[in-house]
């Protein structure tokens, strides 16, 4: 009778392990079948809208180094838009269609020349998404950019790739190379330096002249053993992108110099053109953007001999500007070579301040997340664009954007109502 008994006992549990097991498919074939409908509906949402209209589009082509050239005389309009965060599952398809429906209003607004996208665009994150899926989010992305018919770029974000999603970093890098879609100029870079999206658009003047060098880098993500993200260690540029960087540069500074002496009246255009001028574009910030709000900070925001207050605010918590938690020379090899004079990125949501050290500017981007901070859809002041007008002369202007001001009331959008949490913060800090 023991023997039966224990039969019975161990026949019961495995129909309590198959029942549960059967929940848990059905429950996984349920999500999946919900997320595959929502996804549906955000990228109806996507295509939905009409293109943006261009009194005078430039169109790009590609030079015989593979890169993307605009060529114009005219000022230049980079729209910098930062953590978008599509989360494309049922638990934020709601937040999905604002964020959506916010970049499609700004882009339609302002009319830039060209977008870059400095970062998790993607948040497949499944305890606030719903989905392990990062593929679904970024064919969202992509779907709304192409529909609204501007030229635009990726930089990725940590974000856009996690340890856990179901497609890794070089499988989404190809979802943004399809050579279908006709306003994508992303590349991925070599394939014998680290990252995905280390590659270059140039903007040229009718002499030839490169007048402005737009750099995208892959920031990478985790490192140090915190695949999950947990413990907020990120990593740095590596050496061989810095290398890289470095020959890009020199390069291009040969290109202008070699354009430059066939020029008859060439008086004062080397001095102007070389080192060529560029911009950076990534999405973590670098050790040198914590170091330099720091010694701001130390010194009241008072400028000090290396660091200059522009504006904005560091909005963020603990350790306030989010950097890689290692070393790399990438700023050092800025100085030295001359070509820089900004770099913009985003990661951190509540920040948007604008400072410069040694002259370099370091430009944190208003983003657009409505999903990735608890309660953030219900914020508004950190939300927003950055554009960039370059100038002929090589100089740019900046300026930001709250995605609530009057400039973004446009016929055909509604924007929910948030509160301004900084509202006042950026006046109040103590510049005499």
């Amino acid at each position: 009778m023991a023997v039966k008994r224990r039969k019975n006992k161990k026949g019961r549990a495995k129909k309590v392990l198959a029942s549960i097991l059967c929940v848990i498919c059905a429950v996984a074939i349920l999500t999946a079948v919900v997320n595959t409908c929502l996804t549906s509906a955000e990228l109806k949402k996507a295509n939905s809208y009409n293109a943006v209209e261009l009194d005078d589009r430039l169109v790009p082509t590609k030079d015989g180094n593979g890169n993307w050239v605009f060529t114009t005389d005219r000022e230049f309009r980079v729209m910098q838009l930062t953590d978008i965060h599509i989360g494309a599952g049922y638990m934020s398809y709601t937040r999905d269609l604002k964020a959506i429906n916010a970049v499609a209003a700004m882009i339609t607004a302002e009319k830039p020349d060209l977008v870059v996208l400095t970062g998790d665009m993607s948040y497949p994150v499944p305890f606030q998404s719903g989905t392990f899926n990062n593929k679904n989010s970024a064919e969202v992305v992509i779907n709304l950019l192409e529909k609204l018919g501007v030229y635009w770029t990726v930089n990725f974000g940590n974000h856009d790739s996690e340890f856990y999603s179901f497609y890794n970093r070089e499988k989404v890098s190809s979802f943004y190379e399809d050579k279908n879609l006709k306003y994508c100029l992303y590349q991925p870079g070599p394939s014998d330096v680290d990252g995905k999206g280390n590659h270059v658009i140039e903007v040229k003047n009718s002499q030839g002249i490169i007048t402005q060098a737009l750099v995208m880098m892959d920031s990478h993500s985790y490192t140090d053993g915190d695949i999950f993200g947990m413990q907020w260690k990120y990593d740095n540029i590596h050496q061989n992108q810095v290398d890289w960087y470095e020959r890009e540069i020199l390069r291009m500074n040969g290109e202008n110099e070699a354009v430059i002496k066939n020029i008859s009246d060439n008086d004062g255009l080397k001095e102007k053109y070389v080192p060529v001028k560029s911009l950076a574009f990534f999405h973590i910030p670098l050790v040198e953007m914590k170091e330099s709000w720091y010694e701001l900070e130390k010194n009241n925001f008072k400028d000090t001999d290396r660091v200059k207050y522009i504006d904005g605010i560091v909005g963020e918590t603990g350790n306030r500007v989010f950097c890689g938690i290692g070393e790399d020379n990438l700023f050092e090899k800025m100085v030295e070579l001359g070509s820089t004079k900004a770099m913009f990125n985003g990661h951190d949501h509540f920040n948007n301040a604008t400072i410069s050290r040694d002259g370099i500017i370091f430009c944190y981007g208003n983003s657009v997340d409505y999903l990735a901070y608890i309660g953030i859809d219900k914020k508004g002041s950190q939300r927003g664009c950055t554009m960039i007008t370059v100038k002929p002369d090589a100089s740019f202007d900046i300026d930001k954007y709250n995605y609530y001001s009057d400039r973004y009331d446009l016929e055909g959008f509604t924007r929910e109502d948030v509160k301004m949490q900084f509202d006042g913060v950026e006046y109040e800090v103590p510049l005499d």
